[in-house]
């Protein structure tokens, strides 16, 4: 394997260098393009083979061919592999300072050309440039390419053509990962796209809503001083009704939804809801209700999908709906709480759980057999457990001063030489809570496996529920229970984490303050004093007051996949085992096929199924010998890869022990990482274990014989 793959590599070298070749010297066109496009596949998918050398090969004749078609054919190419490791081979093997290169040069030359298409990949190739090279080489470049940027922004966004379309959209995709990258520069690149929303066409002015909420859920760049002019644009925006004036209302409310940072004033409430009784259709609103949600602006999420209850045809939707109207109801009454009030905070959570309450029963009546909501289910399910539980905290942290520890405790724990006894029963009663944030913990890791089709943001935000939990545990060890063993390893880097999100943010602020707090306490108080429990009620706190997000998954199942198993041999009935001889394996073929939604794939690949088969006695017929324990169950694992998502695969089981036995078959898939997700499905079939004739006929002739005791099953050990 290792041989034919060495073999290909260096196949693919000659290919290169000879393609180049023919690049270079031959002066036909028609070679030239079939060259390019010969390049174009190398760059895409052998781009470790392209030394500084043949890169350098390219530049050149860019630079000096006359012909724009073939110009940009290799400036295809070389955007290609801009975004690749060719890149950093290429200023790797040079002293030259990178504006020097004929790389840049090339890229900033055509940057300015009067073929959009070839300035697109200009700007591409400036901006992978810009992205990869060291912070301390480009500080001429970063500028260059901004520049470069923005002047083909400016002639793409006044022109509604589909062609100006495209390559706006690929300059708006170079900017917004240039500022991922340099953050530095993101303020002067929004004020540029802010100002050009008022000159650009419909179409163009949502490609350009789309990148700036992109960067601004990036880097909070979008503040309040901003939301004048989005205002402003929002009440001239929505003057017709065709499908781009709808998108733009869509766009334009996720950007002030992003700069408004989750509280809405009523002014701007009452500018987008005017709009969109005047011009937009439901499910215009209801796209603008659901970014709401994501950005955590639950009041005005929960007035529109109270308005859209009554706006639909099917009772499912009603249900689903008025469940999400809940759900944001819930999320904005904890929206109220203030530091330091624990009653009021008791209270708030109180309100969010007859909320959440209210909103589970329509969930669930909202579900179907072919849309089961299962995952928004379970989310809701834990959210609710979490904010229990939160409660339940608060309620042991005030009970310390309601009932402090007998005077007794200290001699208590002295005699039983449990220092914890001196707290009285709070110490039991926070050892409860803090094995239920822990088991809640468990549960949202379980949550997060079992969601191999939800995007990013969506598994980040169960993450951050989980993270939650487990700090929550941790904090009470840490205050409470064991301040020595209790470990914060896994917190220690949270300053230097990259966050995506308002919510992330939020969240990762609350995490670092809260740790700091407990470090605090820690060193200088004894465990278990009132300013401990106040420091605990405190995180609670902090933790309600981020607006909860609900992210695309929720909503959108973008991607859709799941597997189908059939099982042989399968009984003739139901409810009949699968009769299988004791002193015989039984050959379990398991066949799969992977089922796919409209876009296989957008998120996450599968590359191997994995099915683990298990079986369990369930009811034993022989005697009771003894056992040994390896004979009682079966427990196989395989992988196995999909090909044209067809799988299959064979098990050899064991039922050496007479009587019924389950059999459990389960899949789970392995994506291109390597993480196992616990997909499902899961399939049981019952198998009966009989006596093989030979057996049978023995113990028959020595119980003839005189009444001898039966002989053993085979495989199984005797009773001495």
């Amino acid at each position: 394997m290792l041989r034919r793959w060495k073999k290909h590599e260096r196949e693919n070298c000659l290919k290169l260098q000879l393609l180049l070749q023919y690049l270079k010297d031959v002066p036909r066109k028609a070679v030239k393009r079939l060259a390019i496009s010969d390049l174009k596949l190398l760059a895409k998918k052998a781009p470790h083979l392209w030394t500084r050398e043949n890169t350098q090969t390219l530049c050149e004749c860019a630079l000096s061919s006359p012909y724009n078609s073939l110009k940009l054919g290799m400036l295809a190419v070389l955007s290609t592999l801009s975004g690749t490791i060719a890149i950093k081979q290429y200023f790797g093997g040079s002293s030259v300072p990178p504006r020097l290169t004929d790389l840049v040069k090339l890229a900033q030359e055509c940057c300015y050309h009067s073929n959009l298409a070839v300035a697109a990949h200009g700007v591409v190739v400036l901006s992978n440039i810009a992205i990869s090279c060291p912070e301390k080489d480009i500080v001429q470049l970063e500028q260059d390419t901004v520049l470069g940027v923005e002047s083909l922004l400016m002639l793409c966004s006044q022109d509604c053509s589909p062609g100006a379309q495209t390559i706006l959209k690929t300059a708006l995709t170079s900017l917004v990962h240039l500022l991922k990258s340099r953050p530095h520069l993101s303020q002067s690149a929004v004020e540029f796209l802010l100002g050009q929303l008022h000159l650009s066409c419909d179409s163009s002015r949502v490609l350009m809503c789309h990148a700036l909420s992109a960067i601004a859920t990036h880097l909070p760049v979008l503040g309040e001083g901003m939301l004048g002019d989005l205002v402003d644009l929002y009440r001239v925006a929505g003057h017709a009704s065709t499908d781009k004036q709808q998108e733009l209302l869509v766009s334009l409310a996720t950007v002030i939804f992003v700069a408004s940072q989750s509280s809405l004033s009523a002014e701007v409430k009452t500018i987008i809801k005017q709009q969109l009784e005047n011009v937009a259709n439901g499910w215009t609103v209801y796209r603008i209700a659901r970014q709401a949600s994501r950005m955590g602006c639950h009041e005005f999420s929960s007035e529109l999908y109270q308005s859209l209850r009554t706006r639909v045809a099917s009772e499912h939707f009603y249900f689903w709906l008025n469940s999400l109207k809940e759900f944001s109801q819930a999320e904005q009454n904890l929206s109220h709480v203030e530091d330091g009030d624990y009653s009021g905070a008791m209270s708030a959570i109180a309100e969010a759980l007859r909320s959440y309450q209210k909103g589970i029963a329509s969930l669930t009546a909202a579900s179907t057999p072919l849309s089961p909501l299962t995952f928004q289910c379970e989310f809701i399910k834990l959210r609710i457990d979490t904010l229990q539980a939160l409660s339940q905290l608060i309620c042991t942290c005030n009970s310390l001063k309601t009932s402090p520890p007998p005077a007794i405790a200290a001699t208590i724990a002295h005699t039983s030489g449990n220092d914890l006894q001196r707290c009285g029963r709070i110490s039991m009663q926070m050892k409860v809570c803090m094995d239920e944030f822990r088991s809640l913990a468990a549960r949202y890791a379980e949550l997060h496996q079992s969601s191999f089709d939800a995007d990013y943001a969506t598994l980040r935000n169960v993450e951050l529920q989980q993270q939650s939990c487990l700090l929550v545990s941790h904090v009470i060890e840490a205050l409470v229970l064991d301040p020595q063993a209790a470990g914060f390893q896994e917190y220690g880097a949270l300053g230097s984490v990259q966050t995506e999100s308002e919510y992330e943010r939020r969240m990762m602020s609350v995490f670092s303050r809260v740790l700091e707090e407990v470090e605090g306490l820690t060193k200088k108080h004894p465990p278990v004093s009132c300013l401990h429990t106040g420091c605990l009620c405190d995180a609670v706190i902090a933790l309600l007051k981020v607006p909860l997000s609900f992210q695309r998954y929720f909503f959108q199942k973008l991607q859709s996949t799941s597997i189908k198993l059939a099982l042989s041999p399968s009984p003739r009935t139901p409810s009949e085992p699968i009769p299988v001889q004791n002193s015989q394996q039984l050959t379990l073929k398991v066949e799969g096929v992977v089922q796919h939604g409209s876009t296989p794939g957008l998120f996450r690949k599968i590359q191997a199924v994995c099915l683990n088969v298990t079986s369990v006695l369930q009811s034993k017929t022989g005697p009771d010998y003894k056992i040994p324990l390896d004979s009682k169950t079966n427990e196989i694992e395989q992988r196995v890869e999909p090909h044209n998502d067809y799988f299959s695969t064979q098990f050899l089981l064991n039922f050496s022990i007479l009587g019924t036995h389950t059999v459990t078959v389960e899949a789970s898939v392995v994506d291109e990482s390597g993480i196992e997700w616990k997909t499902g499905p899961k399939t049981t079939v019952s198998v009966k274990s009989l006596e093989d004739p030979y057996s049978q006929q023995l113990r028959h002739q020595l119980q003839q014989q005189g009444g001898a005791q039966p002989a053993p099953q085979r495989g199984a050990y005797t009773r001495f």
